[in-house]
Order: C-alpha cells, then sequence, then structure tokens
C-alpha cells in the first residue's frame, strides 16, 4: 500500500490552473467537473472536444483557424490534428516582448546571466536574419552541438522562426554518437560552443566538431558561441564564424514568423542508441507546443510568476520540455556543469539564490543526494519552492520519502514519465491531487493510457504493458528515412495492433495513480514470472552500503536467472554478511523471485547521458553480444567491467 505523503490545501487547489482549466471547460461545455478524474475520463472519451478547449485555453497563436481537431480518431498511427491551421513554433514561445525576466543563465565558475523577454526577442531576431540570408528555410535541419545556454534557445527560436527543423546534441556526446545522429539528418547549419565546463575543467568542442565536419557534407556553416574562452581560434573548423560575427548588429528587427501547417517537423529526437543506430523520430511544431504547454500550466501549474529549473542537457528531451515554458512568460533557469560542482548542495544554493520554484531533475540526482548526505531543506532557504519534477527513472519511494523528509514538507512532488518518443509524459503530476510513495499523480489529459497484459486485456492493479490506445498530438509525424514508415510501425505498433506500446513495465491503480517498473524489455522473467527492475532497484539502493546497483537477466540452465551487480557506498565492502542481508531485504519486502541468483560487487555502474541505467547493453556484454553504439554512453568504459565474468560462469 503506497504511503500519502501531501495533500494541497483548498487554497492552492483553489488558485491552480487545473481548476481554472475545469472551470473554463464546465462554462463552455456545460460540463459540472469537480474532480481529476471526472476531467480525465471527459478527456480521453471525447478527445477531439478536449484538444479545441486545450487549444483555446493554452491561447495558441495561429494566423489561420483549424478546419476541425482530428481527422479519424480511430487510426494510429497516421492521424492528422487540427488540419487548416498555419502557425510557427517560435511565435508562441516569443508573444511576450517586455521587461519580465525570461532566462536566467548561470555555468560552472561563471557568473549569472539574466535575459528579459524584450531581450530575447531582439536577440533571436538577430540571428534569425543572417540565417535566412545564408538560405536557411522551411524544411532545412539546423542542429546544436551546444551546452544548456541561452545561445542555444537563441538558435533554435531563430531556426524554427523561418520553418527550419531542429535538433541537438550535448556536447558531451562523442564523435561517433553525433554522427550517429546528425550524418542521419543532414543539417545545413550547426550551432557550437567552442567547448564546456565539468567539474571545473574546461573541456574543448572544437577539435570533436573539425573531425565531425569531416563526415557532415551538408553544413554550410558552423556558428561557434564562445563559451570556455572569450576568443577561440576557430581557424581549424572549415565554414566556422564567430557568433558575434554572424548576430546582425541592426536593432529593432521585427521577425518574419513563417507560417506553417500543425503537422509541420519541428523537432528531430533521438533513442538512446545503446543497442543499434538511434532512431530519429521527427515531431510536429503544434503537437509537441499544445501537449507541453498542457503539461506545463495543467499538470506542472506553471504561471508567468514561477522560476523554473530542470538539471538537463540539450541532448535530452527535458531541455526541448524547459524551453516551452517561455510560452507560459515564466522565467526560466538555465545551468551547464555537474550539479555536485563545486558542492554537492550547488544546485540547491542556485535554488536559493534564484528563488526556484519549480525544480525539475532525475530521480538519478535524488539517490546521488541521499547517497552524498545532503539535506537542502536545513541548509538552504527553498521558501520559493513549491514543486519538484522527478524523472529519467523510476523514483523509489526511499526517494519521495527524502524529497518530504530533508527537502520541504509542502510541495507537489511530481514523478513524471514518457519519453523522447512524444518529447512529454504519458503519466505525470496532478497539483489538485495528493502525492503517494512511489507513484505517478495522474495519466496526463488527453492520453488514453492502460496497462495490457500479454492477452491485450486492460488490467487494473496488476503490473502490465503500458499503452495508449487512442492517437495524441505530440506522437511522432514520422521516423526519419522511413518512407513505408516501417521502423515507426515495428518501434511502437507490432505488439498491439493499432494500439501504442511504449516499452515501460507498469501498474495502474484504482485511483488512476501509476507506478513504473522499468523498461519492458529489461523485465526479468524468472521461472516465465515477469519482474521490474525497479522493483530490486528500490530494494537495493535503500541500504547504506549500496551506492547503486544494476540487475539482469542471464541465460540460464534453460532458464533466466537474475543477477544482481552492485557498486559499493564508500567504505564498504562486499562480504557474505552483506550478501544474506540483500537477499532477506528482496525476499521480505519484495518476493521470493526477486532474490538475485548470484550478486557481483563493480566498481562502477553504466549510464547513458541521459543518466539511464543500460540494462539490456549490460545483458549484452554478459551474453557475449556486440554493444553497438557506446558514444550513447556516459561512461562507456564501465561495460569492460562485465565482460567474462567468472562469477557468472557457474
Amino acid at each position: 500500500m503506497q504511503t500519502k505523503l501531501w495533500t494541497p490545501n483548498d487554497e492552492r487547489i483553489k488558485q491552480s490552473n487545473m481548476t481554472r482549466f475545469m472551470q473554463f471547460v464546465n462554462e463552455r461545455l456545460g460540463k459540472s467537473f469537480t474532480t481529476y478524474d471526472e476531467l480525465y475520463n471527459w478527456s480521453v472519451n471525447n478527445i477531439p472536444e478536449f484538444w479545441a478547449e486545450m487549444w483555446d485555453f493554452a491561447e495558441i497563436k495561429a494566423s489561420k483557424p483549424y478546419d476541425k481537431v482530428i481527422d479519424d480518431v480511430t487510426r494510429m498511427p497516421g492521424t492528422k490534428w487540427f488540419p487548416g491551421a498555419r502557425l510557427n513554433f517560435a511565435e508562441n514561445l516569443l508573444r511576450y516582448r517586455d521587461d519580465h525576466i525570461a532566462l536566467i543563465f548561470k555555468g560552472e565558475d561563471h557568473d549569472t546571466v539574466s535575459m528579459t523577454y524584450e531581450e530575447l526577442y531582439d536577440e533571436v531576431a538577430r540571428v534569425a536574419k543572417p540565417l535566412k540570408d545564408a538560405g536557411v528555410g522551411v524544411g532545412d535541419r539546423v542542429a546544436g552541438f551546444m551546452p544548456n545556454m541561452p545561445e542555444t534557445i537563441i538558435a533554435m527560436l531563430a531556426a524554427t522562426s523561418l520553418g527550419a527543423t531542429w535538433s541537438s546534441c550535448s556536447p558531451d556526446f562523442g564523435i561517433k554518437g553525433v554522427l550517429d545522429r546528425f550524418g542521419q539528418i543532414k543539417p545545413k547549419v550547426l550551432f557550437t560552443a567552442n567547448g564546456y565546463w565539468f567539474k571545473g575543467k574546461s573541456l574543448d568542442s572544437l577539435a570533436r566538431i573539425s573531425n565531425i565536419l569531416k563526415e557532415l557534407p551538408s553544413i554550410e556553416r558552423v556558428i561557434v558561441v564562445p563559451y570556455s574562452e572569450k576568443d577561440p581560434d576557430i581557424s581549424s573548423v572549415p565554414n566556422a564564424t564567430h557568433y558575434r560575427d554572424f548576430r546582425s548588429n541592426e536593432s529593432g528587427l521585427e521577425i518574419t514568423f513563417e507560417q506553417l501547417p500543425f503537422d509541420h517537423p519541428q523537432y528531430i529526437m533521438y533513442s538512446s542508441g545503446t543497442t543499434g543506430l538511434p532512431k530519429c523520430m521527427v515531431q510536429s511544431a503544434g503537437g509537441v507546443l499544445i501537449n507541453q504547454l498542457k503539461e506545463l500550466i495543467l499538470h506542472t501549474d506553471l504561471k508567468r510568476e514561477d522560476r523554473i529549473f530542470y538539471f538537463t542537457t540539450c541532448g535530452w528531451m527535458m531541455w526541448n520540455w524547459l524551453v516551452t515554458s517561455l510560452g507560459v512568460g515564466a522565467t526560466l533557469i538555465l545551468f551547464d556543469g555537474n550539479p555536485f560542482h563545486p558542492s554537492p548542495g550547488a544546485l540547491w544554493k542556485m535554488a536559493e539564490d534564484e528563488k526556484i520554484s519549480v525544480f525539475g531533475t532525475s530521480a538519478g540526482y535524488i539517490a546521488a543526494l541521499i547517497n552524498a548526505g545532503v539535506k537542502p531543506g536545513k541548509e538552504y532557504d527553498l521558501s520559493s519552492l513549491k514543486s519538484i519534477l522527478s524523472t529519467g527513472s523510476p523514483l523509489s519511494e526511499e526517494g519521495f520519502e527524502f524529497v518530504y523528509r530533508e527537502i520541504k514538507e509542502d510541495l507537489q512532488l511530481s514523478s513524471i514519465s514518457g519519453g523522447s518518443d512524444i518529447n512529454g509524459c504519458f503519466a505525470l503530476g496532478n497539483p489538485i491531487g495528493p502525492v503517494y510513495s512511489g507513484e505517478l499523480q495522474c495519466r496526463g489529459l488527453g492520453m488514453k493510457i492502460e496497462a495490457f497484459d500479454e492477452q491485450g486485456k486492460s488490467v487494473v492493479n496488476q503490473q502490465a504493458e503500458l499503452v495508449c490506445t487512442a492517437p495524441a498530438p505530440p506522437m511522432p509525424i514520422y521516423f526519419w528515412d522511413d518512407p513505408n514508415n516501417e521502423k515507426y510501425k515495428s518501434a511502437y505498433f507490432d505488439v498491439y495492433p493499432g494500439i501504442w506500446r511504449h516499452g515501460d513495465f507498469v501498474l495502474i491503480n484504482e485511483r488512476g495513480g501509476v507506478i513504473i517498473y522499468g523498461r519492458s524489455d529489461a523485465t526479468l522473467n524468472p521461472g516465465g514470472v515477469r519482474i521490474g527492475t525497479a522493483e530490486i532497484y528500490r530494494q537495493v539502493e535503500g541500504l547504506d552500503e549500496i551506492g547503486d546497483s544494476l540487475v539482469i537477466g542471464q541465460k540460464w540452465n534453460n532458464d533466466i536467472r537474475v543477477v544482481l551487480f552492485v557498486k559499493m557506498a564508500e567504505g564498504y565492502e562486499m562480504n557474505d554478511e552483506l550478501q544474506q542481508k540483500i537477499k532477506k531485504t528482496l525476499r521480505e519486502n519484495a518476493s521470493p523471485r526477486h532474490v538475485p541468483a548470484k550478486i557481483i560487487q563493480v566498481a562502477d555502474i553504466p549510464y547513458t547521458i541521459n543518466m539511464k541505467k543500460v540494462e539490456l547493453a549490460v545483458s549484452n556484454v554478459v551474453h557475449g553480444r556486440e554493444v553497438t553504439n557506446k558514444d550513447a554512453l556516459a561512461n562507456p568504459e564501465a561495460l569492460n567491467l562485465f565482460k567474462d565474468l567468472e562469477d557468472l560462469k557457474s
């Protein structure tokens, strides 16, 4: 039974955007909704009506109205959303032109800089003009190999104001990782910083860019933003221009926003690529816009006076999600660097200084805080903080309890889950509902989410596959270089025809809460019974002795046996007593089937650059299969720790 940790008070419920939207729908459609469940059920059973109301509530800017909301609500994939409408994504994010602070940027060892909405518009205009003069237009790809800094947002908005499609990687990607992504989409222009900072060290990007360009003949211009040096030498980079020389010196420029269909390609996002070449998911301007505004305004309760932060890089979809907060007129806090530099409390010091109200991070970061003994609520003034968001992997019950015990008692903790596939969430927060430990508060409005068993039957209070049984605007419009939609269909629709299978192993309970048990392709099947990896992590990583862990299923004697790899917390070593403690904890708090056949100490656990454990890659190594794309990993050398282990041969 999940423990209730927080309930919003009456005033918070009354002042929430969710309540305001409910009243908006009630008044316009003659409804009488009073609960989230009522609103959700209406939204997924009346999909065209819901998205029409969301369009108006979010005040989507369009030069031409839509003819209808959806052409066929029963078709998936291939549904057409809001046909007839003409709009521009960047115009919707640049609707404000005043002296309200739009961006605050803090880099490692750098002074904080800020920019107003008026200044942001002016900067975008100054970059859009030379991009247009360089021939960038509708359908071209513009790429970013950038830290999470204001110029990245400016470049994206400038490019998409012209109708170009934006795609980005963070500068910690290796050469192969970048080529695996940008090599497929063939960008015309590349924005890059000269380098970046990590743990107080300056790291160069230009040498890698020079090598990348040898394999990317499509790139005609490279714009270099100075970051780790004030005046970097760019002579080794072909077709390179300093940002200051590229940017127009004219003031008072007006942006001519290209008016485009709702399903115009806005972003190209990538799968993690740890088991093969990354899939290139093309997402529509309108679909990303309306869904992210729904998630920010309604589920996150974001308002103009809020200051929102997400610890992310430009290679993770949470960057795209954060940027859409500009459409709400809020203040975005951008941070680039190591979250534990110069101390484990670095981000909380920033939260105090910048009066952050919405703090976004990953479950891995919260686990790292626990292991480091950081107590943000006691060490920093977090009076402005009203919400914490967590994603990337399932947040453990211990993580939930830590937030309320050591950060703040009165806040909304939203564990959220979706992915790069939809540039958004399937399940996330509900500002008018309670928070239970280990549980995502609700399924997203307009997202018809169910849990299907292996027979394709919808189940409640049972672990099963997360599916979406009706189309939604943020689903990709297509995959790049997939003319017959074969890659697209096999990615989501090969198990349950006509139904999106997301690849998460979940439980949806009777109150609509969602518990994530891990990726369904990484679930364990000892004796034919499916077990989510997150169930094991929740128990094991709650032990003081364990710093991190990873679990796989190893083929053994015509069955699957559970193998647990553990990285020890500082000062501890594995021994027989601890082995028995781990097994006893899992047996009593999970089940006998969760008890691993083998527990093996390793020096490190491999993660993707977006801080997700790579169970499949480790499984491939253990079973002697090749890992084809190590450049997608933050610490690829860690995979060598799992090769030819003697402990796995008996």
